[in-house]
C-alpha cells in the first residue's frame, strides 16, 4: 500500500463525512459552552436548554449568507458549463504539448479562474483537466492524469484570496453580521491590499512551475476517463416553449443585464457577494443564450451545493452558542494571553488551517471563527485585515488536505482522492511556506 493511500485510509477511519463533522462540533460547542461559561445571576433557565436557545437564534442568522455561498458556487459551475467556457479550453488544448506543459497550463489557467469565482473554477480546472485528459489520449501523449487533476484543483488555493473569498466579500457588505463591531471594510483593504496581491502573484509563479518541474519527472501512467451520456434529445418546442429556445430573448436579457452591471460599476458599486452574484447570473445567461440551456446547466450544478444548505444552518448554530453564551470571550482570552498584535495573524492562519479541515466551507469557517479573530484583534490591537488574510490562507492551504470540494472534480475527471492526494498534498507544502512568510513579512 503506498503512502498515499495509508493517509487516504486513516483519513476515512478518524474523519466521517463533513455533515456529522458539524453536528458533532455543535455538541462540543454547547459542552464547552457548559463547562467554560455561566449562566447570567438573574437566570432561572436550565443552563443547557438556555444553550439551546442560543443554538437555535444563530441556526436562523446565516440565511441570507447561505443562500449568496450557494448562488456563488452554483452561478459559477453553471458559466463553467456554458458553450464559450468549453470553446475556450478547447482554445487552450493547443498550449498542451507533453506532460509538464499539461500540469503548467493547468494549474496557471484554474488558479486565475478560481481567482475570479470559486466556483467557476472549481469546475473549470475539472473540465480542463478531462479535456487535457481526452486531448493527449487522441494525440497519444503520455500523461500524468492524477496530476493533471492536482493542477485543475489548485484553483482552492487561491480562492479566499479572490474575488469570492467569503470572509473578505462578506465584511464588504453593509449589514453582515459582525457590522457592529468592525463596520464595512472595503475590498480594497483585504484583497487588493498589498499583502493580497504578492500573495497571489507569487501563488501564480511558483505553483505552476512547481507542478511544470514535477510533471518533467515523468510518471506517466494508463489511465481510463469515464463516459458521460449526453442530454436525450427532446421535441421540437411549440407555442410559448419557443420562448426558452429563443437565443434572442435570452441574448437580450443577457446584454441588459451585464449592461446594467457595468452600469453600477462604472458609478463605483462595491463587490459585496451579492453584487457578485449578479455578475454570475447576468454572464450565465447571456454566454447560455437560451433560458433551457441555463436552467439545464442549473440542474447539474444545484447538486453541488448540498454541503451548503444542510450544513450552513449549523455552523450559524454554532456561531450563536459562542456568541450568546460567551464562549467567543474565553477563546478569545485564550488567544490575548498567547499571542501579541504582531503574532496574532500567524496564530490566526494555523488555526483556520485545522478548522477547515472540520469545517470544510470559508463561509461557515468565518461564521465559526470571524467573531473570535475580532474581538482578539481589538483587544490585542492588531491589524484586522490581515488576520482575516490570515484566515483566508489558513483555509485555502488545507483544501489540499480536505477532499470535501474535490468531489466534483473527481466525478469528471474519473480519479479517485488517493490519486491526487500526493500532489495536492505538494502544493498544500508549497502553500505553507509561500503563505506563512507572506503573513511573516507583512
Amino acid at each position: 500500500m503506498s503512502l498515499s493511500e495509508k493517509f487516504v485510509n486513516t483519513a476515512k477511519w478518524l474523519l466521517p463525512s463533513p455533515f456529522t463533522i458539524a453536528v458533532l462540533l455543535t455538541l462540543l460547542t454547547a459542552a464547552l459552552a457548559l463547562l467554560l461559561t455561566s449562566a447570567p445571576v438573574d437566570s432561572e433557565q436550565f443552563r443547557m436548554l438556555e444553550i439551546m436557545g442560543f443554538w437555535e437564534k444563530g441556526f436562523w442568522e446565516l440565511l441570507k449568507f447561505s443562500m449568496q455561498m450557494m448562488l456563488m458556487l452554483v452561478l459559477g459551475y453553471i458559466l463553467a458549463l456554458s458553450k464559450p467556457i468549453n470553446r475556450f479550453i478547447d482554445l487552450m488544448l493547443v498550449l498542451i504539448k507533453g506532460n509538464a506543459s499539461a500540469a503548467f497550463w493547468v494549474c496557471l489557467l484554474t488558479l486565475c479562474v478560481a481567482w475570479l469565482n470559486w466556483g467557476l473554477g472549481l469546475i473549470f480546472g475539472a473540465i480542463f483537466a478531462r479535456k487535457v485528459g481526452e486531448y493527449c489520449l487522441r494525440k497519444r501523449i503520455p500523461l500524468n492524469y492524477p496530476l493533471i487533476g492536482a493542477a485543475g484543483y489548485s484553483g482552492l488555493m487561491v480562492w479566499h484570496g479572490g474575488l469570492s473569498g467569503s470572509a473578505p466579500a462578506k465584511i464588504a457588505e453593509t449589514g453582515h453580521f459582525l457590522a457592529e463591531k468592525i463596520g464595512v471594510i472595503p475590498m480594497s483593504e483585504t484583497i487588493f491590499s498589498n499583502m493580497n496581491i504578492v500573495c497571489t502573484i507569487v501563488l501564480l509563479l511558483l505553483l505552476p512551475i512547481l507542478l511544470f518541474l514535477t510533471a518533467r519527472g515523468g510518471g506517466t501512467s494508463l489511465y481510463k476517463i469515464p463516459n458521460f451520456s449526453e442530454r436525450s434529445s427532446q421535441s421540437a418546442a411549440v407555442g410559448a416553449e419557443r420562448l426558452d429556445h429563443s437565443r434572442l430573448l435570452g441574448t437580450a436579457i443577457g446584454i441588459l443585464l451585464v449592461a446594467y452591471c457595468l452600469y453600477k460599476i462604472t458609478k463605483g458599486a462595491g463587490l459585496d457577494p451579492n453584487f457578485i452574484n449578479l455578475i454570475l447570473f447576468s454572464l450565465g445567461i447571456l454566454l447560455h443564450g437560451n433560458f433551457e440551456s441555463f436552467q439545464d446547466a442549473a440542474n447539474a450544478a444545484i447538486g453541488s451545493s448540498t454541503g451548503i444548505l444542510i450544513q450552513f444552518p449549523l455552523y450559524g448554530g454554532i456561531m450563536g452558542i459562542m456568541k450568546y453564551s460567551g464562549l467567543v470571550m474565553v477563546f478569545s482570552n485564550f488567544f490575548v494571553e498567547i499571542a501579541s498584535a504582531n503574532t496574532l495573524p500567524i496564530f490566526t492562519f494555523f488555526s483556520a488551517g485545522l478548522v477547515n479541515i472540520f469545517v470544510p466551507s470559508g463561509g461557515g469557517q468565518w461564521a465559526v471563527q470571524g467573531p473570535i479573530i475580532v474581538d482578539a484583534a481589538s483587544r490585542l490591537g492588531a491589524n484586522l485585515n490581515e488576520c482575516i488574510l490570515a484566515l483566508a490562507y489558513g483555509d485555502q492551504l488545507t483544501n489540499m488536505l480536505q477532499p470535501f470540494w474535490a468531489l466534483p472534480l473527481l466525478g469528471i475527471t474519473g480519479l479517485k482522492a488517493q490519486e491526487i492526494l500526493p500532489y495536492t498534498l505538494m502544493l498544500l507544502l508549497a502553500g505553507l511556506f509561500i503563505f506563512g512568510g507572506i503573513i511573516l513579512v507583512f
